[in-house]
């Protein structure tokens, strides 16, 4: 049979969008011949010069699959749906990174809805729009995506539409306020703990902590954990050393200046009487900023007069800070991937490790203690 001109053909085609039906003609099969090669049907009895015509003309003419008829036909898109908030959150975006870097090993793809729901910094749920989140959730699930994701920019417990559970959905740095759903969080217990134990490992037995809104879940794992490691070394928190920052650069500030003031430290005063603070436990790295600021406004350094540990490890705070501050990092691109896994086990019906996950907050080295 002679070749088609692909100048012409494939030109005409091209402008209508390509078909199964195109590729056929072009390389002189049936339909159904073509279906088999495209699906890679092991039954199918077809010579490999025929395989070769059926490529040729796939690669001349610019087939693609009908992605929606496949799902139909197969009952697997290969998709699954990420609705969030932090599309444009400075460090939390990380989680976005680790679940496509994990969905792309199993030849997976993203589906990602922005979604203003409970969207901003740590404290009471932002309004957000609740139509715009159901009206995300539905549109993922038109596209057949085989599992939802939801993941919220800080860690907290959420109301998820009913429509999410007509498919597997994980939630990433948050949980199920029903407790229905699997979630993957930071530790933040342990992550309090190591950097009360990094203070003390330096020798300090006074620790300022400049706190989140104390009722959400940062602030009260973050502080369990730091009551735990004072309590192993023999020591107690003093609650005259806990002031909320409320997650504000201002607020740590504002913060660190009672916490220095009532404990007594004069203009230029350094010294160790049992009232005085040698180090400052900031729960996230805005406050930190805030707090440098009030130590040096006292004409004390950093780490020299006092010591400063944050938490998050938001990058563009913690290492342009003079001296860099040592953080705890929370650990958003490692909880992004262990939610794609997470969902992979269920859309595949296999038993998942726990309803609620714990990922580890690592320890980042810096100037500051």
């Amino acid at each position: 049979m002679a070749k088609r001109s692909p100048n012409t053909k494939s030109a005409a085609v091209r402008s209508r969008g390509v078909t199964m039906n195109d590729v056929a003609n072009y390389a002189g099969v049936s339909r159904t011949t073509v279906s088999f090669v495209l699906s890679n049907r092991a039954t199918a009895n077809i010579s490999d010069e025929t395989r070769a015509r059926i490529f040729e003309a796939v690669q001349v003419l610019g087939y693609r699959p009908n992605a929606g008829a496949r799902a139909l036909a197969s009952q697997r898109s290969d998709w699954y749906g990420l609705v969030t908030e932090i599309v444009t959150a400075p460090f939390a975006v990380n989680i976005i990174k680790g679940a496509q870097d994990e969905a792309w090993r199993d030849r997976r793809f993203l589906l990602i809805a922005s979604t203003e729901q409970g969207a901003g910094t740590p404290g009471p749920a932002g309004q957000g729009s609740k139509g715009m989140e159901d009206a995300a959730i539905e549109k993922l699930l038109e596209q057949r995506v085989e599992g939802l994701l939801y993941a919220a920019t800080w860690h907290r417990g959420i109301d998820i539409p009913d429509i999410a559970r007509e498919v597997p959905t994980v939630l990433i740095n948050c949980f199920d306020s029903k407790g229905e759903l699997p979630s993957i969080v930071p530790d933040e217990r342990a992550g309090g703990r190591r950097a009360t134990e990094r203070l003390l490992a330096a020798g300090h037995t006074r620790i300022g902590i400049i706190n989140l809104d104390p009722d959400i879940p940062a602030a009260v794992g973050r502080l369990e954990g730091c009551r735990e490691a004072l309590a192993e070394a023999g020591l107690e928190l003093d609650p005259g050393l806990v002031v909320s920052g409320h997650a504000t650069a201002d607020g740590g500030y504002a913060a660190a200046s009672t916490i220095l003031d009532r404990a007594g430290w004069g203009k230029r005063s350094v010294g160790g009487s049992k009232g005085r603070p040698t180090a400052l436990f900031c729960l996230n790295d805005r406050m930190a900023m805030g707090a440098y600021d009030a130590i040096k406004e006292r004409g004390l350094t950093i780490p020299g007069d006092i010591a400063v540990i944050g938490f998050d490890n938001q990058e563009l705070i913690a290492a342009y800070l003079r001296p860099k501050l040592t953080t705890v990092a929370l650990p958003f691109e490692q909880m992004g991937a262990l939610g794609v896994r997470t969902l992979a086990a269920l859309t595949a019906g296999q038993p998942i490790a726990a309803d609620q996950q714990l990922v580890d907050c690592p320890l980042l080295e810096r100037s500051s203690v």
